[in-house]
């Protein structure tokens, strides 16, 4: 169980800050039930109120410090998605976001980076489906990584990517 105070990765919704533990009084929920009250983070207003014992929304703690650095080293390892057909990308990037996982983000961004350079240089369009999904990509990835590196998420995009401009 998490504690008040933690901050969460919960499914969609990216980081979360538990608020509050406790039953709800509202009419129709059972008054035994528990849930959690979860804030999401550096977003203005919104509360989400989830069963402590929901099983169909993953529900995480945030990456320590250290699993964020060794992320941001191994970011060269990590391979793109490698689907090539443009019916499949949009597929591949929702089963991607499902899994709730830094790594799959690094891999839809990597995906998304070199097929927008492939289009730019045959005089082509950045899809839709591609600027939404890398927009989505970079908040959740960078969003989560802000907390256990203590920076804003501008900060944590730089610094990545001048970590990994000097491991390459």
């Amino acid at each position: 169980m998490f504690e008040i105070g933690e901050f969460v990765v919960y499914g969609n919704n990216g980081v979360c800050k538990i608020e509050d533990i406790g039953t709800l009084d509202v009419p129709g929920l059972p008054k035994d039930r528990v849930y959690y009250t979860l804030k999401p983070h550096k977003t203005k207003g919104g509360k989400i109120f989830t069963p402590v014992d929901n099983q169909k929304v993953i529900m995480r703690n945030v990456i320590d410090k250290e699993e964020a650095m060794e992320l941001i080293n191994d970011i060269v390892n990590i391979d793109s998605l490698g689907v090539m057909d443009e019916k499949k990308r949009e597929f591949a990037y929702k089963e991607a976001f499902q899994k709730c996982d830094c790594r799959e983000m690094v891999k839809i961004i990597k995906t998304i980076y070199t097929h927008t350079e492939e289009r730019l240089a045959e005089g082509k369009r950045v899809s839709n489906c591609d600027e939404r999904y890398f927009k989505m990509a970079e908040e959740r990835f960078y969003g989560e990584l802000a907390i256990p590196l203590e920076m804003e998420k501008d900060e944590v995009k730089e610094y990545v990517i001048s970590r990994v401009e000097g491991l390459a």
